[in-house]
């Protein structure tokens, strides 16, 4: 029998849900999508607009291995893009690192990769993906956020929500370092190459190594590596 997949009207957040079903013992594959969250969240807890008309979703993997999770958010960045790409024909991405999805220079959705411990054992990490479809943008992000809609007025969420669940649940295979080819396939995406940062430290972002660190040339021309931290535009 296939995993479960929840469909929820409006609650706080997808995740929530989520970890209570893996807490349950719900299998690798369960899914919980949502017309509506009250409470979403990003990345670092930041508060995530989640009204109806855009894809809430989040996916339970049970790696058997190790899965990488200093790169887990890359890997399903990835996925995530090829399965709003093959929606929506003509529609082309970019990734932002760590974990942003980006169409005509703006925020399109963003990925949130939660793990739950068991003692010193992985007990499940919780996917989450949040797309604009076609709910409206709030005036006070509509400088920096845009709906797919936008550009393919014929976009659904119902069209997006089976094929992402099974965008998402193919990553939990994936093991330790980035590949050669997961590198290429994101360096062909990277928004963020060749661009001006002032934050976390001033320099000129060059792609990401196989651990998943953000590349960032000084100034002085040494190489630094990035692991967490907020990234900021030098021309905002």
């Amino acid at each position: 029998m296939a995993p479960a997949l929840h469909r929820l009207e409006a609650i706080p957040s997808t995740q929530d849900v989520l970890h209570e079903l893996a807490a349950a013992g719900a299998p690798g594959g369960t899914a919980v999508v949502a017309r509506e969250q009250t409470l979403g969240r990003g990345s670092r807890g930041r508060g995530w607009a989640s009204p109806p008309g855009g894809l809430w979703l989040s996916v339970l993997l049970r790696p058997g291995a190790e899965p990488g999770l200093e790169v887990l958010s890359l890997r399903a960045a990835l996925a995530a893009a090829l399965v709003i790409e093959h929606g929506t024909p003509g529609v082309v991405l970019g990734l932002k690192w760590p974990n942003d999805l980006m169409l005509a220079g703006k925020k399109l959705g963003g990925i949130l990769c939660e793990a739950r411990w068991q003692g010193n054992r992985l007990g499940w990490i919780a996917v989450g993906v949040g797309v604009n479809v076609v709910n409206p943008i709030a005036p006070a992000l509509a400088s920096h956020a845009v709906a797919l809609a936008s550009v393919a007025p014929a976009a659904t969420v119902e069209a997006l929500v089976v094929p992402m669940v099974q965008g998402l649940s193919g990553v939990e295979g994936r093991t330790g370092q980035l590949t050669p080819d997961e590198i290429a396939r994101f360096a062909a995406r990277d928004w963020l190459r060749g661009r001006r940062l002032r934050e976390p430290m001033p320099g000129t972002a060059d792609g990401v190594g196989a651990d998943g660190a953000l590349r960032l040339r000084k100034d002085d021309g040494d190489m630094a590596e990035i692991r967490a931290g907020t990234v900021r535009l030098a021309d905002g």
